[in-house]
């Protein structure tokens, strides 16, 4: 995957303030409050690096020559220089004088590469990486936990009878969900949506779906959740209130891409719900 590679390859050249855009449907495509500010981590400064030879394996951190106290990124020349083939070389190739660098920035995860021609300053090359960028799409989504339908606060649940779960599908609770931030004139777009919702059910089981459940309807008499049920062996008489607190926590699968970057990448969130079910026994009269 090129993502890292890639990531480098966006030129900044001052404080951006893009906007975030949620394809939601609603308040026409615009999240409030969702402006993102993307701070360039270089100062400001005149360095530039040697030229060809090796012995710029050293770190040289951009802006060091303006005496700004403003953290700047750090910037090593690969050594030994990735193979010709590789995507670091961002289209360029070994008979052009410059070379692939490796940057780290205060405040970004990680290190970046960029390449970067002979004699040029560092601090001309800052960069973002386009995961910090999708990751402000996706907090523009507005995602939360899912949505429990069942089990039911005011239910009772019985010993040896099955419950089924399962959380009612919206946007904001099941996906999927899209959005799109910029930054330098880059656009990413993240996609998510619930890969499984983990239910911890209070009595020490924990059951994973892969979906919201599916609805119980009483044509189904006593039979088990097709895709998410649970079949209590105890009652919940020694619990507080006489029930089991349980919490159902999903799982959101966020895909992202920078299509001008050829760039794209994947990571998850979670969010979580807290719900309470009655579980007692059946009272049989002789």
């Amino acid at each position: 995957m090129l993502r890292r590679a890639a990531a480098a390859a966006v030129v900044l050249a001052a404080v951006l303030a893009p906007a975030a855009h949620a394809d939601d449907g609603r308040s026409g495509g615009i999240c409030k409050g969702a402006t993102m500010f993307v701070k360039v981590c270089a100062a400001d400064g005149g360095s530039t690096l040697g030229t060809g030879s090796n012995s710029g394996a050293a770190a040289m951190p951009a802006g060091t020559g303006g005496g700004s106290s403003t953290p700047s990124c750090t910037y090593t020349r690969l050594d030994p220089q990735p193979p010709p083939e590789n995507a670091y070389w961002k289209g360029h190739d070994r008979s052009e004088k410059g070379a692939v660098y490796g940057v780290h920035c205060p405040g970004q995860q990680g290190a970046r590469t960029v390449w970067i021609a002979d004699g040029q300053a560092p601090d001309a090359a800052p960069v973002i990486d386009p995961e910090a960028v999708a990751r402000r799409a996706a907090a523009s989504m507005k995602l939360t936990g899912p949505a429990v339908a069942s089990p039911r606060a005011a239910g009772m649940y019985v010993v040896g009878m099955p419950m089924w779960m399962w959380a009612t599908p919206s946007p904001n609770t099941t996906g999927p969900i899209s959005a799109s931030a910029t930054a330098g004139g880059v656009t990413v777009t993240a996609t998510a949506k619930v890969s499984t919702v983990r239910w911890a059910m209070g009595d020490g089981t924990t059951v994973t779906c892969t979906g919201p459940g599916t609805p119980y309807t009483p044509d189904r008499g006593k039979a088990m959740s097709p895709d998410c049920g649970h079949l209590y062996e105890r009652t919940a008489h020694d619990k507080p209130g006489g029930r089991f607190r349980g919490t159902a926590t999903a799982t959101w699968a966020i895909t992202w891409t920078a299509p001008a970057l050829g760039d794209e990448g994947t990571f998850t969130e979670t969010r979580q719900t807290a719900w309470t079910a009655r579980v007692g026994e059946v009272q049989v009269v002789n």
